[in-house]
């Protein structure tokens, strides 16, 4: 049996292992990265690709995200989810989805310097994980995760060559679980859950058909398909999804999950995207197909001495917005930064326990709201009338007599609509997906009481300075005036202060810091004649900090501390604050 040591071994190779690798291998860090198959992702399984994560690949750097858009279906072709009775069938409603509205698409364009877009996870794996290895990361497929003990000093984890049955040891410092929903890694952590797995039953066939005809004059990313009483009886609904626009879908149906999960093959999965598409004669090449369940379970504990897990690991839940890959790429940004200023001896393993502290609170929110989403499918429902029988005769006449010209119809359509407009909770939940707050030791508190939501907090995000938040995205400009996000300024892999005139005297306090901690500390003055300006005032009517005040921002954009204006003791109340942050 021989060794490999690394600083970081990372299990899986997803979204969340791979995005650690990748900012790890940025920071400098050594890590290996081990997958038990002999591929990156097999099916495009997670897709919507939200602001806040765009953001973190943007912080990889400008090639990262370029290539992102690249290969992403872009903001408007994602647009407005269409509810149907089949592609060829009646529409019964749309709704505007995924800042499609101008005022949603006003919203996001505010409030970040990324756009939303459809990037399948396989084309963001490989990127993720080309990005990883490029820049340092080591990486083994086919080779399995078996077991681990912690020692002292660091990981001793057991793992299995699958092509040659030998098996081998990692000796790490640190060890990251993102192997999945089933994850292994977890379940040797001892990591508590809440919850339960297997709540319900879910196909996905994935095949090519060219749906251009039928589709591209209202182009969507979902299509949710209302079938009365179809084969799996019940309310019948199933969803016929884009992958590529428009000749490349995903179907999920259900299944009765207290039965065998059924066998899909062509016969089958041909009649089923014949039955949803309403296309009789309909041919498809199927490309794969796969059963799987919906769980609503969330680890309350993310981390057990020196081990981490993230992604699917610790929260699982069905796709409902597009919330999986997003937060588990967000969760590496949230701990790749502890480990490497960690391991360089930058802050104090004490850092890392904030890493529970700010992500668990994460996990439940995405789970439940991602659950809360389907169980938010039950107005609809009520509203066509297809909640009252398991007549499939019935529940199709109930839905179809909102074509009547009568009262009770019209009182029908008005539920209908308001019904769909409820769906914006899961289709544009513009603060679900950056209103995160983080309440730990890496963020020093100023005082000032955590800002009131002033409108829905899961629909609306609201930008603020406030310690713990996420960094307000405001353009400034440079001295040739070409524009740079404050998003831009940060991040990185270290911290940044900025400030404004009258608050020159945090460069010289930071300068003193840094050297004195071994901390690389940029500093920002934003003002006339300085680097950059605020020319339209918008990082003036954000920042909540007067000129001379500062904000200072963790490598992960969120913010670590602020004070309104200088104060008699600069250097003093900044190695304070970053003692306290780090852990020192």
């Amino acid at each position: 049996m021989y060794e490999i040591t690394t600083d970081v071994l990372i299990v899986g190779s997803g979204p969340a292992g791979s995005a650690s690798a990748a900012l790890l291998a940025t920071y400098g860090i050594d890590n290996l990265v081990v997958n038990q198959y002999r591929w990156l992702a097999n099916t495009p399984r997670a897709h919507i690709t939200n602001l806040r994560t765009m953001e973190v690949l943007r912080d990889l750097g400008q090639q990262v995200e370029q290539e992102a858009y690249l290969h992403a279906t872009n903001e408007d072709l994602m647009g407005g989810t269409v509810f149907c009775e089949s592609l060829t069938g009646e529409e019964i409603g749309r709704v505007p989805s995924w800042g499609l509205h101008p005022r949603s698409r006003a919203e996001r364009q505010l409030s970040s310097p990324a756009k939303m877009n459809d990037l399948p996870q396989t084309f963001m794996e490989p990127l993720l994980f080309k990005t990883a290895c490029s820049r340092g990361t080591e990486a083994r497929m086919s080779t399995e995760y078996l077991s681990h003990t912690q020692t002292d000093d660091g990981v001793i984890t057991h793992c299995r060559d699958r092509l040659s049955g030998e098996e081998f040891v990692v000796k790490s410092k640190y060890l990251i679980g993102a192997d999945g929903g089933n994850s292994k890694v977890a379940q040797n952590a001892g990591l508590p859950f809440e919850g339960k797995m297997g709540v319900r039953g879910s196909m996905n066939i994935w095949f090519r058909a060219d749906l251009s005809e039928l589709v591209a004059h209202r182009p969507a990313v979902l299509y949710p398909v209302m079938q009365p009483g179809a084969e799996v009886g019940g309310i019948g609904m199933g969803l016929i999804r884009m992958v590529r626009p428009w000749n490349e879908w995903l179907i999920v149906w259900g299944y009765d999950i207290e039965q065998p999960a059924p066998v899909i093959d062509q016969a089958k999965a041909t009649e089923i995207a014949r039955q949803l598409v309403g296309k009789p004669d309909l041919e498809i090449e199927l490309l794969g197909a796969n059963t799987w369940t919906v769980n609503n379970m969330y680890a309350t504990r993310m981390q057990d001495g020196r081990v981490f897990c993230m992604g699917d690991a610790t929260h699982r839940h069905p796709p409902s917005g597009g919330l999986g890959s997003n937060t588990s790429i967000q969760d590496a940004f949230n701990l790749s930064w502890k480990l490497a200023l960690v391991l360089k001896g930058q802050a104090g393993p004490e850092l890392l326990d904030s890493y529970t502290v700010e992500r668990a609170p994460i996990a439940k929110q995405i789970v439940t709201r991602a659950n809360q989403s389907i169980a938010e499918f039950a107005p609809l429902y009520h509203a066509l009338g297809i909640d009252e029988s398991n007549d499939a005769a019935v529940m199709q006449a109930n839905m179809h007599a909102r074509s009547q010209s009568t009262k009770e119809a019209e009182k029908q359509r008005e539920a209908i609509r308001d019904a769909l407009a409820f769906k914006q909770y899961e289709l544009d939940a513009h603060g679900v997906e950056m209103n995160q707050r983080y309440r730990s030791n890496a963020v020093f508190q100023d005082g000032d009481a955590e800002p009131a939501f002033e409108r829905d907090a899961e629909l609306f995000y609201q930008a603020t300075t406030w310690p713990g938040a996420r960094l307000p995205h405001a353009w400034v400009f440079d001295s040739r005036g070409r524009k740079v996000s404050t998003l831009d300024l940060a991040g990185h892999g270290r911290f940044v202060l900025l400030t404004g005139l009258g608050g020159e005297a945090w460069v010289e306090a930071a300068a003193r810091v840094s050297e004195e901690l071994g901390l690389k500390i940029d500093v920002q003055v934003i003002g006339p004649r300085q680097r950059y300006a605020d020319h339209t005032g918008d990082w003036a009517r954000v920042r909540e900090i007067s000129d001379s005040g500062c904000v200072l921002v963790r490598p992960d954009h969120h913010v670590a501390w602020r004070t309104f204006a200088l104060q008699n003791d600069p250097e003093g109340e900044l190695r304070t604050v970053l003692q306290r942050v780090l852990s020192r």
